[in-house]
This record gives C-alpha cells, structure tokens and sequence, in this order.
C-alpha cells in the first residue's frame, strides 16, 4: 500500500506546525518556511501518517524541505514510502532534482536518505549556529546542514 499526498491549502498550514516541530525544532525557522512551496498531509486509508513540505529553489530542482511522520507511524518505511511519492509528483510535473539536508547530528537521517536513494552533495557550515536553542543529537552539537541529492 501507497500513501496518498493530499495538497494543503495555505490557510491549513499553521494547524501542521506541531508536526512540522518534529523534523525541525526552531519555531521560528519552521514558521519562516510554512507558506512556501507545496506542503502536502501523507494519508494512508484515512489514518494520518504526516505530512511533507517541498519549495523550489531554482528550475528543475525540488528541495523537500520538512517531512515529519506521526510518532506511532515512525520506523514502519511510510517516511521511504513519502519520498517515492514526493519523487513522482514532481518527476511528472518536470522537476529533475531532489535535495533534502539533515543536521550533521542527526546520524539516523544521514542513514535514512542514503537508503532512500539520495547521495552526499554538499555542506552548509554553520547553518544551525544561529538556532534560538542549541540543538543535541547523539552527543554531538548541530551545526552543519548536510545537504543530499538524488535525480528524479
């Protein structure tokens, strides 16, 4: 079984920010972003798995900006399962590119998009220095945002 995206209409978005909190913990930071792009709710026989926010940096290239999968739904493939929808849709709309970035702590993600078929790109230095609240994952401080790529 597939989830099914469902498009989210602007004036929706602010009642999936405790969801979004879950990729991404600075409020601010995920308040800045909310209103760009697409952000689609991920359903699956009517139960609710999550949600998955997308913007356009530049032509042809898609950025999944946030995608959070409820708590009880984790660990189960649905978020691999969101990719590969998100991948289609904007495959078929003519994008060429996917990237996505994770914190340099955050080893399960790192794990996670290799597996889902993303390779290294680059690095963004420093770009969680500036979060309201440091941020810890696994021991280690995040500060870099480790940036992934993989063709549509």
């Amino acid at each position: 079984m597939h989830p099914g995206l469902i498009e989210i209409e602007q004036h929706e978005r602010e009642s999936w920010l405790p969801l979004l909190l879950l990729a991404d913990e600075d409020e601010a930071v995920v308040r800045s972003y909310l209103h760009d792009g697409d952000m689609h709710a991920v359903y699956l026989e009517g139960d609710q798995l999550g949600v998955v926010q997308c913007t356009f940096p530049e032509p042809h290239l898609v950025e999944l900006k946030n995608m959070a999968v409820t708590p009880e739904r984790q660990g189960q493939g649905v978020g691999k399962q969101i990719i590969a929808a998100a991948c289609r849709i904007y495959q078929s709309k003519g994008y060429h590119r996917m990237i996505v970035g994770t914190a340099n702590s955050s080893i399960a993600n790192l794990i996670f998009y290799q597996k889902a078929g993303f390779r290294f790109s680059h690095v963004r230095p420093d770009f969680f220095a500036d979060y309201a609240e440091a941020i810890y994952e696994n021991g280690i401080r995040a500060l870099d945002m480790v940036m992934f790529s993989k063709t549509l």
